[in-house]
């Protein structure tokens, strides 16, 4: 799992100077994402030597973390709730973002579930 986790943060760190280098205004995070995806989406047609190996080993360190994940979002709460007066004028600001945020979700969640479920049935 060291590997793996080693692997998102090299990512990670690859997207921070690649934005920073050409002033992107995509986080660099997300362009360490998008570092991964490729990757993945590349190792997919690799059907021999320590691909399929990478693979399983990326699966099995994503489930691992995402069995912590709520965990994450504590220091998150606590952060909102001993800053709660700074929300104090923006509460109609805060929810309308929740909500529209929550919408936009998970309207593009289902759009995205339609199109792959129909390529997976087509192939």
């Amino acid at each position: 799992m060291l590997h793996t986790i080693f692997l998102i943060l090299l990512l990670q760190l690859g997207g921070e100077i690649l934005q920073k280098y050409f002033s992107l205004t995509v986080p660099g995070p997300v362009i360490g994402l998008m570092l991964l995806l490729g990757l993945l989406l590349v190792s997919r047609r690799k059907t021999s030597g320590w691909v399929p190996k990478f693979r399983q080993q990326m699966v099995d360190s994503a489930e691992t973390l995402l069995t912590y994940l709520s965990l994450l979002f504590v220091p998150i709460g606590v952060g909102v709730i001993m800053h709660l007066q700074l929300l104090d004028g923006q509460l109609l600001a805060v929810l309308s973002v929740i909500i529209v945020g929550t919408i936009a979700t998970l309207i593009f969640t289902a759009f995205l579930f339609q199109l792959l479920r129909r390529k997976h049935d087509h192939d």
